[in-house]
């Protein structure tokens, strides 16, 4: 892989304090060649959200997914353990599985090997002539997992650090919506979106675009309200604190909530909404009766997919009238969707162009500041040792 020195140096103008800063190379975003270097250097060494917790409930419980081109098994176990392993047969690499459901093991439909919940392999017909072979050797191999706030992430970096720990400013956002313990209801899938996966969380965390792209619909949480988290090069999220003009603000025309709103919310809490990354695969926007979650699934450089969630106050889903302001709800945050979808394939198209920008960011960008200097660092730490001696 070729990537220049002079690319590498021009980061730094992308890393300033944001009244300084510039946007990202646009090669960044458009590139097939810098797109594989983002692969290798962040999405099989970060943490890659995969779902939530309550989609798979009790032992034998899975759901699969694919990921960076990655099929994957997301399975509790006898031993309610939550693994997330390949689904690739380790016989001659066949898909086990593209479903989801309740099962006892996994059996291979070409030649029938049988995989556990623990990913051990459990039966393979006919191998008693094959020299050598011992079933204990070929379990399915398995991802690092971890559990935070409900949501179930994965990491293809064994020695990956602990996530956790690095979430702690966004723990207390969400100190009063006890997350882990909402009911998820899942939401659209958006497929082959024709964007790079950095535009979307860019887009998402903009506060600077609302009171103008999105015009009416996001007058009870204007542009200029907004407390930006302070950014420590240990994180792991980059978040936003927006404020409502009155109360119970919320994402649907009326921009009022319309569920219950979350039991243990103070009056201070259901005044505001937070958007926080959690990059690079999962975005969050947090209002008093919902927590929507976005989780990306980067195809190639201009190419995306999103998986829309949903995560209520269990009380909310008791209530006769659940379905209908759901569908309202749902309603709601699709106006503003198509909005931004709108936005994202023409910045895309932008980018393309040999007249493509490095512009400079608003205030109200500082958000986009920090998702650079998160990147960046990445980039650094795994830039080609050959490039970089230069």
């Amino acid at each position: 892989m070729t990537l220049p020195r002079e690319l590498l140096d021009a980061l730094d103008a992308s890393i300033k304090p944001v009244n300084e800063a510039r946007l990202l190379p646009p090669e960044l975003y458009t590139s097939s060649e810098f797109f594989e270097f983002e692969k290798r250097s962040i999405f099989m060494r970060e943490w890659l959200c995969v779902g939530r917790h309550d989609q798979i409930p009790d032992a034998g419980d899975y759901f699969t997914i694919t990921v960076m081109g990655e099929p994957l098994i997301v399975a509790r176990g006898d031993d309610a353990q939550i693994r997330v392993m390949t689904a690739v047969c380790r016989h001659r690499g066949m898909v086990i599985t593209q479903d989801e459901g309740t099962c006892q093991r996994f059996t291979c439909p070409y030649h029938h090997w049988s995989y556990g919940l623990d990913g051990r392999l459990l039966g393979a017909p006919a191998m008693d002539r094959a020299v050598d072979f011992e079933r204990a050797d070929h379990p399915l191999p398995q991802l690092q997992v971890e559990l935070w706030q409900g949501f179930i992430f994965a990491n293809f970096d064994p020695d990956a650090e602990a996530l956790a720990p690095r979430l702690r400013k966004i723990d207390e956002i969400l100190r009063n919506y006890h997350l882990g313990s909402t009911t998820t209801r899942p939401g659209k899938r958006l497929e082959n979106l024709p964007w790079n996966w950095k535009v979307m969380l860019e887009n998402f965390n903009d506060p600077y675009h609302a009171s103008r792209l999105h015009g009416p619909l996001q007058s009870f949480a204007p542009s200029h309200l907004n407390d930006f988290l302070e950014w420590d090069d240990t994180d792991m999220a980059i978040g936003r604190i927006q404020h409502f003009t009155e109360i119970d603000g919320s994402f649907n025309p009326t921009k009022k909530c319309l569920l219950p709103v979350f039991e243990h919310l103070t009056e201070s809490d259901r005044r505001r909404g937070s958007f926080v990354l959690l990059p690079p695969t999962l975005a969050l926007a947090i209002v008093p009766d919902e927590v929507a979650y976005f989780i990306v699934d980067p195809l190639s450089a201009g190419s995306i997919t999103i998986q829309i969630g949903y995560c209520f106050e269990e009380s909310a889903l008791q209530d006769p009238m659940f379905e209908y302001l759901f569908a309202q709800a749902e309603a709601g945050v699709d106006n503003f969707n198509v909005q931004d979808v709108y936005a994202d394939t023409m910045t895309q198209i932008g980018l393309n162009s040999r007249f493509a920008p490095r512009g400079r960011y608003s205030w109200q960008e500082e958000t986009l500041a920090q998702f650079n200097r998160w990147l960046v660092q990445r980039y650094r730490r795994h830039w080609p040792a050959d490039e970089q001696a230069g």
